[in-house]
């Protein structure tokens, strides 16, 4: 006798999406996304004060405002020149680190003195100052350009990370610059300066310890 036939077995099958129910789906998640996204945006108009704040530096507000800053920053810091320089002679490294201020362009230092201004060349004047060593020099800087960035680095508190980029940063420097020229240098006769004695308060980097060339934020004559 022969086994019965055995029926097959029919897997059970899950019964699944069709093509256009998929399709519907997948349009709502993307509708549900774009949604958020449009919730969780800011829009700011392309004339508000804080896209405009955000993508302009203006020099000359910089300068205007921060130049009284710097001036009295340096002031308060500035060491008479006879004590810096025998602490600069003894030990430029500890003299740094007490009196100066590290920058990209080296160790910036404020300071103050008194002395006798000599022959000028380009708005440079050399300053024969009592109780330095003889072989020292001494140079102020007065305009008509100001150049260098000792302004800028002298209190530390002005950072390239506050800029976005090289050039406002730059920029930065030469509106300090520019602001020294207007509220202080504009008052100062340059004609009268070679033979005047004269106190100034400035900064200065130290690139040669015998040469020191001054900007300063405050010059009077005597």
């Amino acid at each position: 006798m022969s086994a019965p036939a055995t029926a097959p077995v029919r897997k059970k099958t899950r019964p699944g999406l069709s093509k256009t129910a998929k399709r519907g789906v997948w349009i709502g998640v993307i509708v549900v996304i774009v949604a958020l996204m449009f919730v969780g945006t800011r829009f700011v108009p392309s004339d508000s004060p804080l896209l405009q704040s955000a993508q302009k530096f203006d020099p000359a507000t910089f300068g205007a405002e921060n130049f009284p800053v710097v001036q009295e920053e340096i002031l308060d810091r500035a060491v008479d020149a006879d004590v810096l320089a025998e602490a600069i002679a003894a030990d430029p490294a500890a003299a740094a680190e007490e009196y100066g201020v590290e920058s990209s362009g080296g160790t910036v230092f404020s300071t103050t003195f008194t002395g006798v201004v000599g022959e000028g060349q380009s708005g440079i004047y050399e300053i024969q100052v009592e109780g330095l060593p003889d072989d020292m020099l001494i140079r102020v800087q007065t305009g008509p350009a100001i150049t260098g960035t000792e302004l800028r680095d002298a209190t530390g508190e002005i950072t390239f990370g506050q800029f976005t980029n090289q050039i406002e940063y730059q920029n930065a420097a030469a509106a300090l610059n520019e602001e020294l020229k207007a509220q202080v240098l504009s008052e100062v006769d340059a004609a009268a300066l070679p033979g005047a004695t004269v106190t100034v308060t400035g900064a200065f980097t130290l690139v040669n310890p015998a040469g020191w060339l001054v900007t300063p934020v405050e010059l009077d004559l005597e």
